[in-house]
């Protein structure tokens, strides 16, 4: 290894030039490593509470631990393209009250025919300095995931999607469409839709994720037993990434409340 003199020699610059141009970038990568766990914690405050602004998003970062000015929690959550839901509430459904749906499933996920109950939620995935999000829709006979979409926004149109997804590919007549209260999930729009195909909507209690706990370990699955996310370096190379992972899930993981098959393997067996 060539001493630093000779470096900068080569180089012609000054000793005291090279160390202040290194130090500089080592606080510009510090920076950005602060700033991508900064974006985590703010979208994961965000999916938990969508009405939360920069003012509030910024109090909700100060009890974690994070002191930042609400300045930076505003410009943070720009570049995520995230804003409290209330205003786009006013813009699609003016003052109408959201629609809360009974829990019609109680946790009792176990059911005996396939297309008969279903569950949704949504997660985010980092990618270099991006967050995307993941809108899943779960067969609870076999768990098997039978819809997704993916969007750079977490808002009504991606959930929108995903059942339109679901409707190209089953038979949802008198099914029931199982999630949390997310403001996607008690909108207007979703539930009339929901209406049209002849299905039913049903909501977990508020801040109880074990009322949809299928779909949590699903995701849980997703994000630690897959490397392929910290190799993404472009929003194609996530979307065949995603699209591996639920294959593999879907066709060859086997589950031991499936008698240790594979999803899609127990649902063809009964079938058969």
């Amino acid at each position: 290894m060539c001493p630093i003199t000779w470096l900068v020699e080569i180089a012609q610059v000054s000793r005291a030039g090279y160390y202040k141009w290194r130090n500089t970038e080592e606080k510009r990568r510090e920076r950005h490593l602060q700033e991508m766990n900064l974006k985590e914690h703010i979208v994961a405050i965000h999916l938990k509470c969508p009405f939360y602004g920069y003012p509030r998003m910024q109090i909700a970062l100060k009890k974690e631990g994070f002191i930042v000015n609400h300045k930076r929690a505003y410009r943070l959550m720009k570049e995520l393209n995230i804003q409290s839901t209330i205003r786009k509430k006013r813009r699609y459904y003016s003052r109408k009250a959201s629609v809360v749906q009974p829990n019609r499933v109680e946790r009792h996920f176990k059911v005996e025919q396939p297309n008969r109950l279903f569950a949704t939620d949504i997660t985010y995935i980092a990618v270099v300095d991006k967050f995307y999000f993941l809108s899943v829709i779960q067969d609870l006979f076999n768990n098997e995931i039978v819809a997704w979409k993916v969007s750079k926004r977490n808002d009504l149109q991606l959930v929108m999607d995903t059942v339109e997804d679901l409707h190209k590919q089953r038979d949802v007549q008198g099914a029931i469409l199982h999630s949390d209260q997310g403001f996607q999930y008690t909108s207007q729009q979703y539930n009339k839709r929901l209406e049209e195909l002849g299905m039913l909507g049903s909501h977990s209690r508020k801040g109880n994720c074990l009322d949809n706990a299928c779909i949590e370990s699903f995701f849980s699955h997703l994000k630690t037993e897959t490397s392929y996310f910290s190799q993404c370096k472009t929003e194609e190379e996530l979307l065949q990434a995603i699209d591996e992972y639920i294959w593999f899930y879907s066709h060859e993981r086997f589950q031991k409340r499936l008698n240790q098959c594979a999803p899609v393997e127990y649902r063809v067996k009964l079938a058969a």
